[in-house]
């Protein structure tokens, strides 16, 4: 696949930005390429495109399509397998959001709830601790909680509500 030069500035930008959200640099480049890419890709294209060593781009794609961004696919009259990456830009949000939640939010808030189950027959623990740990613990749950109630809504909800901005706080007070 050939690249322009807003192709591989993309790439390129989407690469750090995985590095940043903890993400592998390689990974984040591969999924980027997919998502650009009008048809699906052997991981050999992907290798020869980005200039990654094929291993690397074998693993990638395996945890791309952990995370579900990335599924396979099958091109009549060839026997390797193709990816491609989803298109939709809000379900592409829509899966990291959903991934980082189940990933970091929902282990946290697993282990601060055991925390306060601990704070119940703890008394050693300063009252100054006990309520940052509950209240980090009552965030959570609220912002998760939010989370979950909002991504049921339309898509179309979703966008006038975010067009909205700050003047839904006006609206609530």
């Amino acid at each position: 696949m050939k690249l322009t030069a807003v192709m591989q500035r993309y790439v390129l930008h989407w690469g750090e930005m995985g590095t940043r959200w903890g993400v592998n640099r390689s990974q984040a480049q591969i999924h980027a390429l997919l998502f650009l890419s009008p048809e699906p890709l052997s991981a050999d294209e992907i290798s020869d495109t980005l200039g990654v060593a094929r291993s690397n781009v074998s693993v990638g794609l395996r945890e791309l399509m952990t995370w579900k961004l990335v599924q396979v696919t099958q091109v009549l009259g060839d026997r390797r397998d193709f990816f491609k990456a989803e298109q939709d830009t809000w379900e592409m949000i829509r899966i990291i959001v959903e991934g980082r939640k189940r990933r970091e939010l929902d282990p946290t808030i697993a282990a601060l709830r055991e925390c306060q189950v601990l704070l119940a027959h703890d008394s050693e623990t300063p009252k100054a601790v006990r309520e940052r740990i509950v209240s980090q613990l009552e965030f959570l749950e609220s912002l998760t909680g939010w989370y979950e109630r909002v991504s049921t809504l339309p898509r179309a909800t979703l966008l006038k509500m975010m067009r909205l901005g700050a003047k839904i706080a006006k609206v609530i007070g």
